[in-house]
């Protein structure tokens, strides 16, 4: 049985967008590892990228271009300063040069050494092929695939959701909320037990805590920094940033000097009814704004959908539980990995295969289980509140205009966290014997869903909003 860890769920990276920035990004990395196993640095004399279907359609919108020069560059989106992006990127289109992992310069003129085709590969809508010329004229060349996520594979298989990376077998293997069950059953253990002793098989539990609050930690500074940064979007669209003004009104004049500050600030600020879902919207628009002028974000599970699990866990800090600390964050952060690994099994993450379903869907499902079981949710009310948060995301289509991760993306992240707050609410006063649709279910739906919706639909900009509003309207 395939198996996932929560930390290819969570993924710290750059925005925009997960599929279309971080995996090409890995995937420009990788290949010049792959490389140098047979071949050094040295030896290559030119770069040629070649981006298919929706890698190429949206591929400028979504900065895949600037990704691929990143990676080849020997950047890395975890640890690099996104505030440098603009001038590496800067650098390479004056000075015609690209510099190989930092040190080995090549001619490169990304207008000439990226080129986006239209087409399709037969495999995924999201290809991306390396070809390397090196110095005795041979070439080296390599396909892979960003399947979403952040997830890149180079072997062709059947279809998406087969395409699962796979590490050592966990002790409580699970492809299935059935199974996973299962074992919380057999084990009296709740989803978070479960998962934690699956993580344990990897890491110790210092390391798991260190990612954790890395992860975490990279949320709360993604949220502070959207709450506090005017102006518009980059782009094009000229999209007017919201959540500043939004959080002015709701924060009042309290001073801080942190993001950890800030947040224990918020959490004395005495909320109105009214106000509890303007701060869950202000806190999932701050960090897709953040994605969408290349941020620095976690991938949950995707850059397009970043927002909705960081939301929904300071609604539950800030709202429900003053007291919350790092274990109920910890608790959280294990549920909805498990959950979107549920996901990544039996469906897919990507919106280029599934339409948005696949993004905000899934993440509204990861927070709406996740809340549940800090709310006190039994493993039962857990999945059902992630079915309910998937059902009613069913065909939700992606069609972001002018392929940038903008309008309607930002604003889905705000109804993605609120749908899974309700739907942990409804869990919470379902009795799991009248349930009538399963998790499972729901994702073979989603899956079946995926492969009938229309191509346009999936993360192309050729249908839907994308082409029913004319930019010059924007």
């Amino acid at each position: 049985m395939e198996c996932i860890s929560i930390f290819d769920m969570l993924k710290i990276g750059v925005g925009p967008s997960s599929s279309h920035t971080l995996g090409p990004w890995r995937a420009a990395q990788r290949f010049l590892l792959e490389l140098q196993q047979t071949h050094p640095i040295s030896s290559i004399k030119t770069i040629q990228t070649e981006l298919y279907g929706s890698l190429s359609l949206t591929g400028k919108g979504h900065a895949t271009d600037v990704a691929v020069m990143l990676g080849l560059s020997g950047e890395d989106p975890v640890t690099m300063q996104v505030e440098n992006i603009g001038t590496i990127i800067d650098g390479i289109k004056q000075n015609k040069t690209l510099f190989l992992l930092g040190n080995h310069a090549i001619p490169y003129i990304p207008t000439e050494n990226i080129i986006f085709l239209k087409t399709s590969l037969p495999f995924h809508a999201n290809g991306i092929k390396f070809s390397a010329t090196l110095q005795d004229n041979t070439c080296y060349e390599e396909t892979f695939y960003s399947i979403g996520g952040g997830f890149v594979v180079t072997e062709e298989r059947v279809n998406a959701k087969e395409n699962i990376q796979v590490f050592k077998t966990f002790p409580f293997p699970t492809d299935s909320g059935r199974i996973l069950l299962e074992h919380c059953t057999t084990e009296n253990k709740s989803i978070s037990e479960i998962v934690l002793e699956n993580e344990l098989s990897l890491r110790s539990h210092e390391e798991i805590d260190t990612q954790l609050k890395a992860i975490w930690e990279t949320m709360l500074e993604c949220m502070h920094i959207g709450c506090h940064t005017q102006g518009t979007l980059p782009g094009g669209l000229n999209v007017h940033r919201r959540a500043f003004d939004i959080h002015e009104k709701l924060i009042g004049d309290f001073s801080y000097n942190s993001p950890q500050e800030w947040l224990e600030t918020i959490r004395k600020t005495e909320v109105k009814f009214r106000q509890i879902l303007k701060w869950v919207s202000c806190f999932a628009l701050s960090v897709n704004e953040v994605n969408a002028s290349l941020g620095r974000v976690v991938t949950a599970p995707t850059n397009g959908s970043a927002g909705v699990i960081p939301a929904v866990l300071m609604y539950y800090m800030v709202i429900e539980n003053h007291s919350a600390d790092f274990k109920d964050i910890k608790k959280f952060l294990l549920v909805a990995g498990e959950i979107g690994s549920l996901f990544k099994k039996g469906a897919t993450i990507s919106a280029a295969m599934g339409g948005c379903q696949a993004e905000i869907g899934v993440s509204s499902a990861m927070a709406a289980g996740a809340l549940t079981e800090l709310l006190g949710g039994t493993a039962e009310q857990v999945l059902i509140a992630a079915e309910i948060a998937m059902e009613h995301h069913l065909g939700l289509t992606c069609d972001p205009i002018g392929g940038l991760v903008q309008i309607p993306c930002i604003e889905r992240n705000s109804f993605g966290a609120i749908k899974a707050i309700s739907a942990a609410e409804l869990a919470l006063d379902t009795d799991p014997k009248n349930v009538k649709v399963p998790l499972d279910k729901v994702i073979n739906t989603m899956w079946e869903t995926a492969k009938d919706m229309n191509s346009k639909y999936k993360e192309t900009s050729t249908g839907g909003l994308a082409i029913g509003v004319f930019l010059s309207d924007c």
